[in-house]
């Protein structure tokens, strides 16, 4: 990777007004001629604590939709706000009807899919929501909602994308940054022609905005290039287009990763489906005090030659993530034994190696956000009340 100074205009995005409990004004949208009736979507940004609970429930109800004049069939809405919790705080109300979760359409998703995802999301939940006076008129007025969201963006917005780039030994890493001059931290980012970067995701004049977890904003060319030296053989970029960082000004919005498309990662969780055997599943769980270290972790020791375990694919060291779709990382050894046993005779448990994990907490990000495996793997083996739509679900 090479860096180079070059000038060029930074363009002046208009603004619009932004308020968390408002939601952005813009009066372009409007679903008719009557400029008193506007249908405007609220973005909100929740931010909890590790371990803690962003303070909303959700349920899915079908009760309202039409499927006649792209309308939905039904619903993610708000059915308990937290009084003095993060989500009333930033703005979440009671009947609030959910569009997108960090940037990615829930318009008619599976619930499932979409607790899974919020609960894996980390600390940061950024919500696109309609209050539900809104959403009765949307319905109303045969307003499709998706067509609503993109306009609320823009036709060419696309997501940012956090790549993971791998050094080749013939091309490296391939790409170069251009370094916008009189712009401290500002870089351009060059690819090669199907070099290892472009294969990643990277395309020539994405705008570097975050790498090795480090904000491109804080970094000067010679701290840049101590860390690529630091690291020499991989790199992880977030990027984002011109137009769609345009989008991202325009709502006040910060780049994170958590809003980005993954591409290319090397580690990745896995979820293991176990059914209980005569002796049990055959597997030790103990909680483990990582060297040089205060952090503890819940790790899967004494694996059982020709147990459910094993069959399964469980390997002496592996780290548990989450069980049956729950979270279990900040969770107490005894709450993670008594969550398995009321699983009954079958479990699923999603878990990642200790160097996959290192990796990305090096990167500062939780490592289910990106996971996709769950969707799949874990139905069979949920509990009845995970598995009905109607019941509420405390985020």
């Amino acid at each position: 990777m090479k860096t180079h100074a070059a000038s060029q205009n930074i363009l002046d995005f208009p603004r619009f007004t932004f308020n968390p409990k408002e939601g952005i004004d813009n009066p372009a949208l409007n679903i008719n001629d009557d400029d008193e009736q506007v249908v405007v979507p609220r973005l909100l940004h929740l931010h909890r604590i590790e371990g803690q609970s962003f303070g909303f429930s959700l349920r899915w109800d079908d009760g309202m939709g039409s499927s006649e004049g792209g309308g939905p069939e039904g619903g993610l809405e708000v059915s308990v706000v937290q009084p003095f919790g993060q989500a009333e705080q930033c703005g979440l109300r009671l009947g609030d009807r959910i569009l997108e979760v960090n940037e990615e359409d829930v318009i008619n998703t599976d619930f499932n899919k979409v607790v899974r995802k919020i609960k894996f999301c980390g600390c940061h939940l950024f919500l696109l929501v309609l209050r539900k006076h809104e959403y009765e008129q949307a319905v109303s007025s045969d307003l499709d909602l998706k067509s609503l969201v993109k306009s609320f963006k823009g036709e060419n917005f696309y997501r940012p994308k956090l790549c993971h780039i791998k050094r080749d030994p013939e091309h490296g890493l391939g790409f170069n940054l251009i370094t916008l001059e009189g712009h401290r931290g500002q870089f351009i980012v060059s690819t090669d022609s199907r070099g290892p970067a472009e294969r990643a995701g990277v395309c020539s004049g994405d705008k570097l905005i975050w790498i090795n977890g480090t904000r491109a904003s804080s970094l000067t060319q010679s701290t840049l290039n101590r860390m690529m030296r630091k690291n020499p053989d991989s790199v992880t970029l977030l990027v984002i287009n011109s137009v769609s960082e345009e989008c991202f000004i325009k709502r006040k919005m910060h780049i994170v990763p958590e809003v980005a498309e993954c591409r290319n990662f090397p580690h990745k969780a896995r979820t293991m489906n176990l059914a209980k055997g005569k002796d049990g599943y055959g597997f030790l769980l103990r909680q483990e005090r990582i060297a040089f270290s205060d952090r503890t972790v819940h790790v899967l020791r004494e694996v059982d030659s020709g147990s459910p375990a094993e069959e399964a694919g469980m390997e002496d060291g592996d780290l548990l993530l989450a069980v049956n779709s729950e979270p279990v990382e900040s969770m107490e050894h005894e709450e993670i034994v008594k969550l398995i046993r009321q699983s009954g005779d079958r479990v699923s448990l999603t878990v990642l190696s200790m160097s996959a994990r290192d990796f990305y907490r090096q990167l500062g990000i939780p490592p289910l956000l990106f996971h996709q495996d769950l969707e799949e793997s874990c139905n069979e083996n949920v509990t009845q009340n995970q598995m009905n739509p109607k019941v509420e679900v405390f985020l």
